[in-house]
């Protein structure tokens, strides 16, 4: 005698359903704190990384040369001890030891940015390399590979991320958005040779294949033009510059929320000491 099918209850299915449902929540759950928690590991490696190296960069020299003077581009003669900031003197050799790569340190006066400057042999190598050379997400701050280590081209282009601790360039859109060049519109980068001072002329948001990233190879007309170009795009009153063909131009540049965008703040050279 065939026995009667059980017939299946639908509570059942649905039970089933639901426990294999919240196992799937869980799992996801899982991934994405396992993933997050990465990336704090990263955000916290890179940090712990260039703090250890601000050493290595005093800010606060005990004592400030008066006889040490620099040029401006005027041709005037500048003390830097008159300055309302003095830069930091930077141990290059303990640096270059750790790492050969380095060219010099940016620090921009009215945010909290202050680290070395590398360059490497295309503008991948450092993308996601700190300057120790670790893998990391914050990368580090490096100059275009086309350019030369010097600072000697009409325009030299860094680059960094736009973290979201604002550690690196995270905090580079702030010379905009509140207003920061109220503050100070200096940055400077000090080379094994030299401290150089830029003045801000233009912070705007540019398109990642715009002209802003020209690269020339002689202080020409064309160079001018760009120059009078990137002012006239400036989103932060003019500083008064008046641009010429042979100044030494900076564009300090990362990345916005928008991935074919990128916010930049351009300076020329100011002075030298």
């Amino acid at each position: 005698m065939k026995k009667p099918e059980k017939k299946k209850r639908k509570g059942g299915i649905i039970n089933t359903l639901l426990s294999l449902g919240i196992i799937i929540c869980i799992g996801v759950f899982a991934f994405s704190a396992y993933k997050l928690f990465g990336i704090y590991r990263d955000y916290k490696a890179g940090e712990d990384e260039y703090s250890e190296l601000q050493q290595y960069a005093d800010s606060k020299p005990e004592k400030v040369n008066p006889e040490q003077t620099g040029e401006a581009a005027s041709g005037e003669t500048l003390s830097l001890e008159s300055l309302d900031y003095v830069p930091p003197e930077v141990d290059f050799e303990t640096l270059r030891a750790m790492n050969p790569d380095i060219v010099g340190w940016l620090v921009v006066e009215a945010l909290d940015i202050s680290y070395p400057i590398v360059q490497g042999r295309d503008n991948d190598e450092y993308l996601h390399r700190t300057f120790e050379k670790k893998d990391n997400f914050a990368g580090s701050i490096f100059m275009d590979y086309m350019n030369k280590p010097d600072f000697s081209d009409c325009h030299t282009i860094i680059y960094g991320h736009n973290m979201k601790n604002q550690s690196m360039f995270g905090k580079l859109k702030f010379i905009k958005e509140q207003e920061k060049y109220k503050d100070s519109r200096y940055f400077w980068i000090i080379t094994p040779e030299h401290k150089y001072r830029y003045e801000i002329f233009s912070a705007h948001v540019t398109p990642v294949d715009g002209d802003t990233y020209t690269l020339f190879s002689a202080p020409d007309q064309q160079f001018l033009d760009y120059l009078n170009k990137m002012t006239g795009e400036s989103q932060i009153p003019q500083s008064g510059i008046i641009p010429r063909a042979e100044d030494k131009a900076v564009t300090l540049t990362t990345c916005t929320s928008n991935d074919a965008s990128r916010f930049v703040v351009q300076g020329i050279r100011e002075s030298t000491w």
